[in-house]
């Protein structure tokens, strides 16, 4: 028993420990950033009642300024951040929606959607331990943006296998 739980703690501290570093340079340039989904790549429409260009611009101008903070449990500024705290903070300061402050509750927030009907700006979600949860925001061309434990605040792609194997469920929350 004591060593399940001795090994339980190393899984945790090493699962929230974070190698990524901050980006402290002023001149980054996003337009040169490949990372980031090109929207002259695919012929991409949000809903009937969304405004693909506003959603669009409102992400990337989010993944520049964000771009390499680092990760931090429970952390809620360019110090540190954890997913849930970045997909909320980036949905009230860059599309005026408010949404709860967990992974947990971000998760029964809105309506369910399949893969085949993913949109840009829809949160994903990974089940990434027995009761750890991950969140992003689906970014178009199989990518999303998210707060990595490696990396801090990156764009990853979807069919990365670990992400594959994790994942769990779409949300929207856009109206």
């Amino acid at each position: 028993m004591i060593f399940k739980n001795i090994l339980t703690i190393l899984f945790i501290a090493l699962f929230f420990t974070s190698c990524g570093s901050k980006n402290t340079s002023s001149k980054y340039n996003y337009k040169k950033d490949k990372t980031f989904p090109n929207k002259l790549d695919y012929n991409y429409q949000i809903g009937n009642t969304n405004n693909y260009e506003h959603i669009y611009k409102a992400l990337k101008i989010q993944y520049k300024n964000w771009k390499g903070v680092r990760y931090k449990y429970a952390g809620n500024t360019k110090n540190g951040i954890d997913c849930s705290a970045f997909v909320q903070k980036t949905f009230k300061d860059r599309l005026n929606i408010n949404i709860p402050r967990t992974t947990k509750l971000q998760a029964k927030t809105g309506k369910d959607i399949s893969m085949e009907n993913i949109e840009i700006g829809d949160l994903i979600f990974f089940k990434t331990g027995y009761k750890s949860r991950h969140v992003g925001i689906y970014l178009g061309e199989g990518k999303f943006l998210h707060v990595s434990t490696k990396k801090g605040v990156t764009i990853s792609r979807l069919d990365n296998p670990y992400n594959m194997k994790s994942f769990w469920k779409i949300k929207r929350v856009i109206p």
